[in-house]
């Protein structure tokens, strides 16, 4: 066992209730990577009693905690599957727009209308010869924005409403620039150019050439880590440290269980520390509505009659002709039992939200006609069948 593994341990036995609270802010700041004076008080005081601890955890994932007088921000590494974050994350124009405001507020004073924080983004653009029409589009994506900065407590709007901006030019909205914050808006640093090298600026980003602090990062960030997925030095890590002087202490230290099975690992939430479906994140499932439980029904088809692939141990395959079919029969009997109707009438639309869905959560791969199903899919019980006339509620739990 690591020497960080052994003093871990020895502050749970030591003092229980400190270890617990170090793993609730750690499960926070995973969600939450921004906390803000005025708004996330407690959690702050709760970072500042634990604050070594809570360094000496992130140290072991090469994360950096930024605490200041008046905020707190996790730096730290991208996604481990960029792309399925990307499918939900801000469209492309919300993060130009994003940071071209971020480089607008640099310059101006603390106080500033919404007015001029949009003025001086539209400098900046023309000055980097991006194409900023003035259309609807390019208002939700200022709007978006502006709210991104916003949850970060980067700006914050003290009198008006944002949501004229759809409406107006130059709304009666006055906005506080927190600029001591701005720096810390951008987590991680490449030299390569981003426009002319985007693949190489993200490599570098990225790039972790450490496979354990790789696997570290991977269970903490991900639903599971799967074995098909890793390199022979992240199998060899899985194999030998998952469950003895680094998988397990990291698991403990963030109030989590280790899940271990052939097919792969996952750090879980148990019942004892689940508060509510937004602290796992902002993609929880199962959640409500039609999409996740067809995605739901589709697991349990997977499980009891899905193909398997001795390449893919664990996994189980639905051909996406067989999908497509499910998914009509399923739009046909819940028609009238609280499946949205644009769902109902156009099931190939709803197959391909099942798939961000479960893509999203890394419980699907789809590849060659097929569709893949993880082997964490097959964790959740058959859904129950909703009383006629009642739309169904999920309430199945992730520990």
């Amino acid at each position: 066992m690591t020497t960080g593994a052994k003093a871990w341990r020895q502050r749970r036995t030591d003092a229980p209730e400190t270890a617990a609270e170090t793993a609730s802010v750690l499960r926070q700041l995973m969600v939450q990577p921004w906390l803000v004076a005025g708004r996330d008080d407690v959690a702050i005081a709760a970072v500042r009693r634990n604050e070594a601890a809570i360094r000496e955890v992130l140290g072991r994932l090469g994360w950096v905690l930024v605490a200041e007088r008046d905020f707190v921000r996790l730096r730290k590494s991208p996604p481990v599957r960029r792309d399925a974050w990307a499918s939900t994350g801000p469209t492309p124009l919300t993060s130009s727009w994003f940071f071209l405001l971020v480089a607008a507020a640099e310059s101006l004073p603390p106080r500033v209308s919404i007015g001029q924080l949009i003025a001086a983004a539209r400098s900046a653009a023309a000055e980097a010869e991006i194409p900023a029409a003035d259309d609807m589009p390019q208002r939700y994506a200022i709007l978006a924005a502006v709210k991104l900065l916003e949850q970060r407590g980067v700006v914050e709007s003290l009198d008006g409403d944002l949501n004229l901006l759809l409406r107006e030019d130059d709304p009666p909205v006055l906005l506080a620039v927190h600029h001591h914050r701005l720096v810390h808006v951008i987590a991680n640093f490449g030299t390569a150019d981003p426009v002319a090298d985007p693949a190489g600026w993200l490599h570098q980003v990225a790039r972790e050439s450490d496979p354990a602090r790789r696997m570290r990062r991977k269970l903490v960030d991900d639903t599971a880590v799967y074995a098909i997925d890793l390199d022979s030095d992240e199998a060899d890590w899985l194999s030998r440290r998952v469950r003895s002087d680094d998988g397990l202490p990291l698991a403990e230290a963030f109030g989590l269980h280790l899940e271990r099975r052939a097919e792969g690992a996952a750090f879980v939430v148990p019942a004892d520390a689940f508060r509510s479906r937004d602290a796992l994140g902002d993609r929880p499932f199962p959640g409500g509505g039609t999409v996740a439980h067809a995605a739901v029904l589709l697991c349990d088809l997977a499980e009891s009659d899905g193909v398997v692939a001795a390449e893919r141990p664990g996994w189980r395959g639905i051909a996406d002709d067989d999908v497509l079919r499910q998914l009509t029969t399923f739009a046909a009997k819940y028609a009238g039992q609280g499946w949205a109707a644009e769902h109902v009438a156009a099931p190939a639309g709803l197959a391909a939200e099942v798939a961000a869905l479960l893509a999203g959560v890394n419980l699907l791969r789809v590849d060659t006609g097929m569709w893949w199903f993880a082997p964490a899919a097959g964790r959740w019980e058959r859904p129950r069948e909703p009383r006629r006339g009642q739309a169904r509620k999920d309430s199945h739990g992730l520990g």
